[in-house]
């Protein structure tokens, strides 16, 4: 009681302090917290020393009910004193966003944040956009205009700036508003008859209008109609746990001349008058009068819905109770007035993937697996190799969870994924002795006119061979085989001779027809090694495992190789061939050294010539040499 009397007298003292000289200003309280409206041109710094030497901040601005509020706060500013002329005004709030930190677009503050802490609210109001600045801080307002008296239509708008300083607050910067929380608010006083409330906030702001006075606040109460009158101070206190009350019981300023006929006797619900110019208070089917004598409650709990969200109110007993209970999935908040979802996968209720719902959850298997199996939520693997559903060219394998491809021979893995198969080109390996033809997922060997392809199906050895299939029908002397097939074979003349005893030879040899897209790769030539009867060369070869002779099926067509009949005939030709070959080398070597002999003697004959000296007694003749006769005896000896 002493503490209630020291507060409510230093409350008294400092309204008095305040007197005629204290600051107007505007105030809106409703749920747990005050906004009060402030006109001072300051920086944003200085309006919130300003707000917390009174134990506030800067408001807050997190829902729309909460942009309301901050709205009629301003509107009764501007009732309380209007603008010198029609113009636009900022007013700061508590958004702000520190030097160093950037914009974020992705997020609704874009990287501000309100002042005091709290979670990155969903709620924003933007202007415009913002400027993508991180070297100094900024600062959002409130942008009104203040033609518009009071303040009507949309909501007020943010705007971000700098925050300003003492010298220079900031451009249009008119004001600013506070924000005070508190835990618990009273109902305002109700009068039976004249008089008038003054409420002293502690955050020292007067008013004798407020839809609801927040705790710790003194009520002034006058009463009289002016020829008389009394003073009465009332405390907002809490009575119980969230239970706030001023402590007054009975209609305050009744008077017996007016009774219930003003202000319905103070009362809320029902007003009693009695015959000696006395009345009561009373309430309606289903409510109780509280202490007070004036307010009424009602008789179940929960009428007031004191539970948020899917919490349901249960009464208590005898009506003066309640709990809030929550439907399946959720659970009680801190409060326990509302709800908050339960994740039913922290306990792994899933065989593999959970999914958290809203009140639920549901599982899900992993890629490579279906629904089913014995238990709910079980998992079974799923089949992608099964038939219509592959995704593979040729082979596929089942794993579990998962699947890979593979190819026939002669062919390899290709794609992005790793699912298609494209043809291996075997002559790039040189596979082949002689001629090599692929074809797809395969290969076939040949040989070159006057060889033969061996039984291993890769090189050649001498003799007539044949090169692939005729293009056409068979013409001619081609053969078939058991099947049908066409079997054609290079095959050359039996040598022959003249009258003259001469050996002639008439090769005839048949070409061959390949498939129309079957590439013809000749293989490099070989050193040939002796073998057989001496002066014949054969070719070596190495047997492939990929090639094989007789009938042979490809993409390409068929490919026979066969061996002709008459091998000793054909031995002796090639044998005739390279003879001839070689005498007429020698014969051409021969003429070509003679020719050589010839053209140095030529040379050197001519070379002497040059070289030869010469005199001038070259161009005389010399006459026959005649005996040399006595000469005469000098007469004049």
């Amino acid at each position: 009681m002493a503490t209630s009397t020291r507060l409510l007298l230093l409350l008294l003292l400092g309204q008095r302090w305040l007197g005629a000289g204290a600051e107007r200003e505007a105030a809106v309280c409703a749920g747990t917290a005050c906004y009060t409206a402030h006109w001072n041109k300051l920086s944003a710094g200085e309006a919130q020393n300003h707000c917390s030497r009174n134990g506030g901040n800067l408001a807050t601005v997190k829902t729309e009910e909460e942009a309301r509020h901050v709205q009629r706060a301003l509107a009764q500013l501007l009732q309380l004193e209007a603008p010198p002329a029609a113009r636009t005004g900022k007013f700061w709030i508590g958004l702000q966003r520190e030097k160093g930190k950037c914009l974020d677009p992705s997020l609704p503050l874009k990287g501000f944040s309100w002042m005091g802490g709290g979670e990155n609210t969903s709620y924003a109001n933007w202007y415009k956009e913002l400027k993508h600045s991180c070297i100094s801080k900024r600062c959002v307002s409130l942008v009104l205009d203040l033609s518009l008296t009071p303040l009507t239509g949309h909501l007020p708008k943010w705007a971000e700036g700098p925050c300003g300083s003492p010298s220079s607050p900031g451009s249009n910067i008119e004001g600013f508003v506070c924000k005070f929380s508190f835990k618990g608010m009273c109902r305002p006083l109700a009068l039976g008859g004249p008089g008038h409330v003054n409420y002293t906030t502690p955050f020292q702001a007067t008013s004798s209008s407020l839809d609801a006075v927040p705790f710790a606040s003194v009520a002034n109460v006058a009463c009289g109609d002016g020829r008389e009158s009394g003073h009465h101070y009332f405390l907002c206190k809490e009575k119980a746990p969230d239970v706030f009350d001023w402590g007054s019981s009975g209609p305050l300023c009744v008077s017996p001349k007016y009774g219930c006929d003003f202000n319905n006797g103070g009362c809320q619900q029902d007003c009693f008058e009695g015959g000696d110019g006395s009345f009561r208070c009373g309430c309606r089917p289903g409510f109780r009068l509280l202490d007070d004598l004036v307010t009424c409650a009602s008789r179940n709990p929960c009428s007031s819905s004191p539970c948020g969200g899917a919490a349901t109110c249960v009464p208590g007993p005898l009506g003066k109770n309640y709990m809030c209970r929550c439907p399946p999935g959720y659970q009680l908040d801190s409060t326990q007035q509302d709800c908050v979802d339960v994740d039913e996968c922290q306990d792994s209720p899933c065989a593999q993937e959970c999914v958290n719902t809203p009140g639920g959850f549901h599982c899900q298997c992993w890629v490579g697996y279906e629904p089913g199996g014995a238990g709910e939520g079980a998992c079974r693997d799923m089949d992608e190799c099964a038939p219509g559903r592959s995704p593979c060219a040729q082979g596929c394998t089942n794993t579990d969870g998962s699947f890979f491809c593979s190819c026939e021979e002669g062919y390899v893995l290709a794609g992005d994924d790793g699912t298609q198969c494209k043809d291996v080109d075997e002559c790039e390996g040189r596979v082949c002795d002689s001629l090599c033809f692929n074809v797809q997922g395969s290969f076939r060997c040949g040989c070159l006119p006057g060889w033969e392809l061996a039984p291993d199906g890769v090189s050649c050895t001498m003799g007539a061979t044949t090169l692939g299939p005729p293009a056409g029908p068979p013409q001619g002397d081609g053969t078939g085989d058991k099947e049908g097939n066409l079997v054609p074979s290079a095959t050359m003349s039996s040598p022959t001779r003249d009258p003259e005893g001469t050996s002639k030879v008439a090769p005839t040899v048949s070409r061959p027809s390949l498939p129309p897209d079957a590439p013809i790769t000749p293989a490099p030539p070989k050193t040939l090694a002796p073998s057989g009867p001496p002066g014949v060369w054969m070719e070596p070869s190495t047997h492939h495992p990929s090639a094989t002779t007789g009938h042979r099926e490809s993409m390409g067509g068929d490919f026979v190789a066969k061996q002709s009949d008459d091998g000793t005939d054909g031995q002796k030709l090639l044998l005739f061939y390279i003879l001839g070959t070689v005498v007429a080398i020698l014969l051409l070597l021969a003429l070509a050294l003679g020719l050589l002999v010839y053209r140095k003697r030529r040379a050197k004959r001519e070379e002497i010539k040059e070289k030869k000296p010469q005199s001038a007694t070259d161009s005389y003749a010399w006459v026959p040499e005649r005996a040399e006769s006595r000469a005469m005896e000098n007469q004049y000896r």
